[in-house]
C-alpha cells in the first residue's frame, strides 16, 4: 500500500509550520510528522540568530521554502504568504506554534501584569493566530486545515503560568469562533492542548520542573508526553481522515486532563 492511499496520509498536500525554534521545540515534532506522512512544508525562522537551530530539522525535510518570520515585524507574515502564493499558489494547511509575554509580566500576578505586556502577548500568541487564518483562507481553495497550541492553564489556574492563561483562553475561543466562520468554505480550525513538554519556551515559565514532575507522576499513563506523539496528532488532524473534527480543543497529556483542578 502507498502512503497516498493510506488512512491519514499527507502525500499531495503542502503545509506551513510556524514556530519552529530548536531540534525539541512542539513545531518541529509537528513537521517532522508532516514530512513523514508524505506533505511538503514551508517552515519559518524567527530571525538569523534562530536560522541555524531552524535548519537543522528543515534540511531533513521536504521543505520548499525557508523565510524568516518575526508576526511583530511589519510585513514578514505577509511576505511568507506572498511566497506561498507565488510558489505553489494554494495552501492545505497551517501550524501555529507561536507563544510569547515580556517576563516581567510572565513572572508577576495576572493584576499586575502591564498593558504593554498584555497586548504583546496577545499579539504574539493569538492574534497572529488570527491574522495567519486570514491570509491562509484565500489559499485554501479546497478547503484545509488550522492548528494552534494551547494549555490547560488557558482553563484552570496553573502555578506561575501566569498571563498566558488568559492568552491561551483568548486563543482557544479564536479558534471555536474561527471554525464557524471558515466551516462553509470547508476549513477546519483545531487546537492541541498538550501537557507539559521540556521546550525552550516553556522553560521561560518559573518552577516549570514542577509541572513536569506532576504531570509524570499524576497523569494516568504515568508518563510525560513528547513532541512526537503531539505530531502524530497533529498529522491526523490535517490529514483527510478528520475531515469532519473542528472547533475543538484537543487534549495529549497522558490523561491529566481527567483529574480535576
Amino acid at each position: 500500500m502507498s502512503i497516498s492511499t493510506l488512512p491519514g496520509s499527507l502525500a499531495g498536500k503542502r503545509g506551513l509550520v510556524i514556530g519552529i525554534a530548536n531540534e525539541h521545540s512542539i513545531a518541529a515534532g509537528c513537521a517532522r510528522a508532516f514530512a513523514q506522512a508524505g506533505a511538503v512544508l514551508t517552515a519559518t525562522y524567527l530571525n538569523e540568530k534562530a536560522r541555524p537551530f531552524v535548519t537543522t530539522i528543515t534540511d531533513a525535510l521536504p521543505c520548499d521554502i525557508l523565510m524568516p518570520c518575526d508576526v511583530q515585524a511589519e510585513g514578514q507574515l505577509e511576505a511568507v504568504f506572498e511566497a506561498i502564493t507565488q510558489r505553489w499558489g494554494k495552501l492545505d494547511f497551517v501550524l501555529h506554534s507561536i507563544a510569547f509575554a515580556p517576563a516581567a509580566d510572565l513572572h508577576s500576578r495576572v493584576v499586575d501584569c502591564s498593558a504593554q505586556g498584555f497586548a504583546t502577548a496577545m499579539d504574539v500568541s493569538c492574534h497572529s493566530f488570527l491574522r495567519t487564518a486570514k491570509l491562509a483562507e484565500p489559499l485554501m481553495v479546497a478547503g484545509g486545515t488550522l492548528l494552534a497550541m494551547t494549555y490547560i492553564g488557558s482553563e484552570r489556574v496553573i502555578p506561575h503560568y501566569g498571563i498566558m492563561g488568559p492568552v491561551k483562553a483568548a486563543l482557544e475561543s479564536c479558534v471555536r469562533y474561527t471554525a464557524v466562520e471558515l466551516g462553509p468554505k470547508k476549513i477546519r480550525v483545531n487546537a492541541i492542548s498538550p501537557g507539559p513538554i521540556a521546550t525552550r519556551a516553556a522553560s521561560g515559565i518559573e518552577h516549570f520542573s514542577d509541572l513536569l514532575d506532576t504531570a509524570a507522576r499524576e497523569a494516568p499513563e504515568k508518563e510525560l508526553v513528547k513532541i512526537e506523539d503531539c505530531g502524530d496528532l497533529a498529522a491526523f488532524l490535517v490529514s483527510d481522515a478528520a475531515r469532519m473534527l473542528t472547533g475543538t480543543i484537543i487534549p495529549i497529556d497522558g490523561g491529566e486532563h481527567l483529574l480535576g483542578a
